[in-house]
């Protein structure tokens, strides 16, 4: 399992509970929604490790040296409430983890050796996402439906957030616009930050700056955007939306560069390459799909069986040689790095 667990460029978390690569790292005989993997990060900057949360709380940490589970855990939940997100802030040192309740919301930071959190924080109803600055991985970022963006400080989680984004401004009726942050991501080497909503807008705030309602405004389709990812360079981001259309989106112009074509659900997931122009999509349909964004061409898919809410790329060494496979009665396998299919991979 050790020698599978290395073939694989991307790692899935399905409905089931099943961490997916080029085989199934998990039991499929006993399966459940209440195993389903919400959140799938890496444990350390290494890679060696993945974190995996499942919707009733438990936590399991897969190896990729070993290719199997070597610890699992359960985070305490109350009734109605399902683990959101789990963050990593220093190997060793402090840990965050974000409970999704029906009623309310609650934010907790604890150390690894204690199963006491250290501090609790109280984000609001509704959050929808959680998500962490790699660049400050102290500084944590929440939102959700009529629940603005908010940027907290792990150093100091008693304090009200360092940040907390105003909605909009009234429409011409005088009436206030609703809002629904769907996903966060942090813009590379700048202050900056970018959402997509539930209302199909994409917004960049700007924490430096006094302005707490967005800095730039842009609209993309009619349906809800659900996922979105950073491609390199952080002068664009990809968006996608619950009818499984993907766009490319210019921060700096605010314009539509490109659509990918070939999806045919919505989407749940975008992951971009850290260092390639490819992005990872997989939703509602089962597949995973990889684009390049040069020619915004379909470069490879694969049938998942099951739909997948979260997607990562393995980095280590990604101008080498890592093999996915696909996951259909032909054995077919793409190269990373260079986007070729081969019929014959090397033993």
């Amino acid at each position: 399992m050790a020698d599978s667990s290395r073939l694989c460029s991307v790692f899935l978390g399905s409905e089931t509970g099943i961490l997916k690569g080029a085989f199934n790292f998990c039991n499929t005989q006993h399966l459940s929604r209440d195993q389903e993997v919400r959140v799938l990060v890496w444990g350390d900057r290494a890679e060696t490790d993945l974190l995996l949360g499942a919707r009733d709380g438990s936590v399991k940490t897969f190896s990729l040296e070993k290719g199997s589970f070597t610890e699992t855990g359960a985070v305490e939940t109350r009734k109605r409430e399902a683990l959101l997100g789990w963050r990593s802030w220093r190997r060793g040192g402090w840990c965050s983890r974000c409970l999704h309740v029906m009623v309310f919301q609650v934010f907790q930071v604890w150390r690894e050796s204690s199963s006491d959190p250290v501090a609790e924080v109280i984000t609001g109803k509704n959050v929808s996402r959680m998500r962490q600055n790699p660049a400050q991985r102290n500084k944590m970022a929440t939102g959700g439906k009529e629940n603005g963006l908010k940027i907290w400080d792990l150093e100091n989680p008693k304090n009200p957030p360092v940040f907390s984004a105003k909605n909009l401004k009234d429409d011409w009726l005088d009436l206030k616009r609703a809002q629904w942050v769907r996903d966060i991501a942090f813009i590379p080497q700048s202050e900056k930050v970018v959402t997509c909503t539930g209302y199909h807008q994409v917004h960049i705030h700007d924490p430096s700056s006094p302005q707490r309602r967005p800095v730039m405004e842009m609209e993309f389709g009619d349906h809800p955007l659900t996922a979105l990812s950073l491609p390199t360079g952080g002068t664009s981001v990809v968006v996608g939306n619950t009818r499984g259309e993907v766009a490319v989106l210019d921060l700096r112009k605010g314009l539509v560069r490109g659509v990918l074509k070939g999806l045919c659900g919505g989407v749940r997931a975008l992951q971009c390459h850290p260092s390639l122009p490819i992005v990872a999509s997989c939703g509602l349909d089962r597949f995973l799909r990889i684009h390049s964004l040069e020619d915004r061409k379909l470069q490879h898919k694969v049938y998942l069986k099951r739909a997948s809410p979260e997607a990562h790329w393995l980095r280590r060494g990604s101008p080498e040689a890592h093999w996915l496979r696909r996951a259909s009665p032909e054995a077919h396998w793409l190269r990373r790095g260079e986007g070729s299919v081969d019929v014959d991979p090397p033993v």
